[in-house]
């Protein structure tokens, strides 16, 4: 986690000394806002918080504003949302969320005060990052199919750990359990720290883990990287194979991070911002900087993020509805 605040502080850096230039084509239309406040439902130094700190600095330059990154953490992401949910239409309040705050929490969470489609405008996809299948070092497997041969062996089933139960990494556990036909003990933590510490401890042999969140320890050999857990190899990390090229097909679960308004807001606002994004985050510094993050900036369009929203809510109903999962 202080490689991570450290990062924040790298890419914020990238902007300093900068002179404000001329206000962006379309900003008129948030001209109200003396100042912008985007909203992060979780902690600083993680990688919302990175990307909203980047996207900060990246409207302050180009709008002239003030630009505060309010962290909002508490009841798994809900109440910094919720607190987006009820601000005014007028552009001045936007959300950083991660995918599962969008397209899992819906589900797990059936009462929540908010609905993702009804209370909020999507503007843009802003980045996303490949999830990785790692083992400790003492795990006698150096691909998935000797994780698997090897799992198929095991009484009583190896465990594997994540930060939480209905968590996407959560899921993304049970999806390669479900695929690979094996037994699997989910161990469920509060948060990624424990889990990563009980993982490179020993005391758990298994976990899923964002690829910012897990490289330092990969690079050390702290835990071993098997696979990304994708279709294809990702570009921030393309020497992790992925698990279809290793036989384990019908899985997609990548982190990804969004930027939504209150749905009150005009679209006019919404598309002016969505420029912005996509000037911010096409720049070559820091396209290049997120990489060394093991992120990948993908300023998409406000249907794509609103598709992919919709289908993947969808896909992760019907997984925890299957599977009976229960928010504990």
């Amino acid at each position: 986690m202080r490689r991570m605040a450290l990062a924040c502080l790298a890419v914020a850096g990238l902007w300093q000394g900068v002179v404000p230039v001329a206000r962006a084509a379309g900003a008129d239309a948030a001209s109200s806002c003396s100042a912008l406040r985007i909203v992060v439902p979780f902690p600083a130094a993680g990688p919302a918080d990175l990307l909203a700190r980047t996207l900060a600095q990246g409207l302050h330059q180009r709008r002239g504003v003030t630009v505060v990154v309010d962290n909002k953490p508490g009841a798994n992401g809900n109440i910094g949302i919720d607190a987006v949910r009820r601000a005014a239409g007028d552009g001045c309040t936007l959300l950083v969320a991660p995918a599962g705050n969008l397209t899992i929490n819906p589900t797990l969470f059936p009462a929540l005060a908010y609905n993702v489609e009804r209370d909020f405008r999507p503007v843009s996809l802003l980045a996303s990052s490949p999830n990785v299948l790692a083992v400790h070092p003492s795990v006698r497997a150096g691909s998935v199919q000797e994780l698997v041969a090897l799992a198929k062996r095991a009484n009583p089933p190896l465990g594997y750990a994540s930060p939480g139960v209905g968590s996407g990494l959560h899921l993304a556990g049970e999806l390669f359990r479900q695929q690979t036909g094996i037994a699997l003990l989910h161990v469920p933590y509060k948060g990624t720290t424990q889990a990563l510490n009980d993982v490179v401890g020993g005391q758990v042999p298994i976990l899923f883990g964002t690829l910012p969140t897990l490289a330092q320890f990969i690079r050390s050999g702290a835990l071993r990287a098997l696979a990304v857990t994708q279709a294809a190899r990702s570009p921030a990390a393309p020497a992790i194979p992925s698990l279809a090229e290793q036989g384990v097909r019908g899985i997609e679960v990548s982190s990804w991070y969004a930027l939504l308004l209150p749905r009150a807001t005009p679209a006019p606002v919404a598309d002016a911002l969505h420029a912005d994004v996509r000037a911010v985050f096409g720049g070559k510094t820091v396209r290049e900087e997120l990489a060394r993050q093991g992120m990948e900036p993908v300023a998409g369009t406000p249907d794509a993020l609103a598709t992919r929203i919709r289908q993947e809510s969808a896909g992760w109903a019907e997984l925890i509805r299957t599977h009976g999962i229960k928010a504990e």
